[in-house]
């Protein structure tokens, strides 16, 4: 049954023939005079989001993506952003990110309401994929990603006075938990799991002022840099990004416990967790060295590096991970958040030798 917690939506997923359904209206929507032929999901199944490949009856293909958790005002807000953030970026990374279709002239976006499906859709131009990097990066790998990734964050933030406002922050995500918490502490586990997350809570609030985390810029970041999400060119520049469900304006060095999984010693793997130690890591150390010749780092955003991971176990894990991944895998993550990912938060993160690799004061 349909419900609402803390503005976040939690209906029930729609089944396939419902889910196609809403497809064939958004479309109706956007353009009913371009006959659609098929409608295949291609989606990686590790979220509860929906990715379609929409062929035309005239062979014309567009990518839809199906959406029913969180709240359709974010979704909308987002997609706005990432569509002006792709048409602001300058070379090279004019074409980077994926182009949402408009209608007149703005993000063409459905909501399907009925009985109790809540869901909305987005359609994409498809993305055009060059090379993969390895599943296990060389040296020579990391250092020109951790230089790529600095020319993007540095392109990101040229761009972001030019953006859509957002109404998301890192704050206002940590109090719905909080919220959550005082109304129904059931949900999270036992009274003492409850308790345990919201020592968690406080304890983020106030390294945030402690950390002064307002100096920090605000740039649009994109949190999950899984290996499969972007393709480079043979010589290891980006060349396309696609997935936007963790999509925010935030600090770039949300992107960073992602991309210290990308050069982990471990690589890509198909069963994966939410440690802390990848960003301990002599490589994840090489990447952060390349990164701070071309955009340079603080000491306090590396200090706060800890407060992002924290974050992301909080918001991603616990509070919306039973309505963001798939139950086989928001079930293992969630007891591992428990039982290994936030005792490690304070414990395996030494800031100091991140500091002193990159000669930061």
């Amino acid at each position: 049954m349909s419900k609402k917690i803390i503005g976040i939506s939690v209906p029930k997923e729609p089944q396939l023939e419902v889910r196609t359904t809403i497809i064939k209206k958004a479309w109706e929507g956007y353009d009913a005079s371009k006959q659609i032929k098929s409608i295949e999901d291609i989606s990686a199944m590790v979220s509860t989001n929906r990715v379609f490949k929409v062929t035309f009856d005239d062979g014309d293909i567009v990518i839809a993506k199906l959406s029913y958790f969180g709240k359709y005002e974010y979704f909308k807000e987002d997609h706005r952003i990432i569509h002006s953030l792709s048409n602001n970026l300058l070379y090279p990374f004019e074409n980077l990110l994926s182009k949402s279709l408009l209608k007149n002239n703005r993000v063409y976006t459905y909501r399907y309401k009925q009985d109790k499906t809540d869901a909305w859709v987005v359609f994409y131009n498809p993305t055009r994929i060059f090379e993969r990097m390895p599943r296990r990066l060389d040296e020579h790998h990391i250092r020109k990603l951790g230089q790529q990734i600095g020319k993007f964050h540095k392109a990101c933030a040229r761009a972001k006075n030019v953006l859509p406002k957002s109404s998301k922050t890192l704050r206002t995500d940590i109090y719905a938990l909080q919220q959550q918490l005082e109304i129904n502490e059931k949900q999270f586990g036992t009274a003492m799991q409850a308790d345990f997350l919201k020592y968690h809570c406080d304890l983020f609030l106030k390294n945030r002022s402690k950390y002064n985390v307002q100096s920090f810029e605000i740039i649009p970041v994109f949190i999950d840099w899984n290996i499969g999400n972007f393709s480079v060119y043979p010589n290891l520049e980006l060349y396309s990004r696609w997935d936007y469900d963790w999509f925010r304006m935030s600090y770039r060095i949300l992107d960073f416990y992602f991309l210290s999984r990308v050069v982990s010693d471990a690589g890509d793997k198909t069963v994966f967790s939410y440690l802390i130690d990848p960003m301990m890591e002599d490589r994840f150390i090489i990447f952060l060295e390349e990164y701070h010749k071309i955009y340079p780092l603080t000491a306090n955003e590396i200090r706060f590096l800890k407060e992002v991971y924290r974050f992301f176990i909080l918001n991603y894990v616990i509070r919306n991970g039973k309505y963001f991944f798939a139950p086989q895998y928001a079930k293992k993550l969630q007891a591992e958040a428990y039982e290994i990912y936030l005792p490690s938060v304070d414990r395996d993160f030494n800031p100091e030798k991140i500091i002193e690799a990159l000669k930061l004061s």
